[in-house]
């Protein structure tokens, strides 16, 4: 008797419910929506409102995202008197295609360029050898003194890098065991200091932790060591992380100024990222804004072709499962 009457007033409830809101469908609307239900979309008031926060939104982000690339890609072919005086008229007086071929012959952007791949590429390769080989180690591995490990590693976070630039710099110039052996001006020495990114590693390693284990002991029970279980197993389902923090590298690489000025003094060995600031006053604007667009190539293509990497690994927890 108790349980017919709780349900008779639960059916009643509901009743005054659908007679206050109206149909089921729309009260269903009102809670589980979030900001504006299904019923409110098919309004028109409503549909012109939505359209038009999305239209403002979308020319905002464009304007603020792609405004300073649009702006830099016109002005490198445009004359320096018109960039002056009427710097946001599409060519007034025509295009100057001639200052890139000036940007990259006069300025010798070539051999900055070709430099600043190459640091661009030893930094990869040694941050993502890194990297994985200490996640693998700290995650797959597990050694009894693993958490140390790990908890020195987070600590070397919360160290200032400007903190540490004194003694690495001492370190570069006269490095233990190699007597009097500079590494000045070579380019280890900013390859190896870049290495040994803490952040990396626990990025590395937090992706590790989440690979399906039931695949290792699989690999082991086969005969798997060490080596082939990180070379032929982790490595493979590790893509999306291995894409992530190759775009970090390669990015930081590119724009880093300050650590490749003090270890590469000679300008014949310097990046893009030192040599563009050290020419500006000897250089026409033109030509100056041409050299910028013409770094800013790299980075913009290593965005174009790894956004989807990115946009995959932003849920880096459930990247392998199933």
């Amino acid at each position: 008797m108790t349980t017919s009457i709780a349900g008779e007033t639960r059916r009643e409830e509901m009743r005054r419910l659908v007679r206050r809101w109206g149909r089921r469908g729309d009260m269903h609307d009102r809670f589980e929506r979030t900001i504006v239900s299904d019923s409110e979309r098919h309004q028109r008031r409503t549909r012109f409102g939505m359209s038009l926060t999305h239209v403002f939104l979308t020319v905002t982000l464009v304007i603020a995202g792609l405004g300073p690339i649009l702006w830099l890609a016109k002005s490198a072919v445009t004359p320096t008197q018109d960039t002056l005086q009427q710097p946001f008229a599409l060519w007034p007086n025509g295009i100057d295609w001639q200052n890139l071929s000036t940007a990259w012959n006069d300025i010798h952007i070539d051999q900055y360029f070709f430099n600043t791949i190459v640091i661009a590429l030893g930094a990869w390769f040694t941050q993502l050898f890194i990297a994985t080989t200490a996640g693998y180690a700290l995650s797959v591995l597990r050694p009894r003194y693993a958490p140390v490990l790990s908890a020195l590693v987070l600590a070397t976070l919360f160290i200032p890098g400007i903190v540490l630039l004194v003694p690495l710099y001492l370190t570069i110039v006269n490095p233990p065991l190699l007597g009097d052996v500079s590494l000045l001006n070579n380019y280890l020495a900013v390859w190896l200091p870049m290495g040994a990114n803490a952040f990396n590693i626990l990025l590395v390693k937090r992706f590790f932790d989440n690979l399906p284990r039931e695949v290792f002991e699989a690999a082991k029970t086969d005969g798997a060591g060490p080596f082939r279980l990180f070379w032929s197993i982790v490595l493979p389902m590790s893509k999306p992380i291995l894409g992530v923090v190759s775009v970090f590298a390669i990015i930081a690489a590119w724009k880093d100024y300050l650590w490749p000025m003090l270890v590469l003094p000679d300008p014949a060995v310097q990046p893009l990222s030192v040599r563009l600031p050290a020419v500006q006053s000897q250089t026409e604007l033109d030509v100056f804004l041409a050299a910028l667009a013409i770094a800013t190539l790299i980075p913009i293509a290593m965005f174009l072709l790894f956004q989807s990497v990115f946009l995959r690994s932003a849920g880096l927890g459930g990247a392998v499962k199933g």
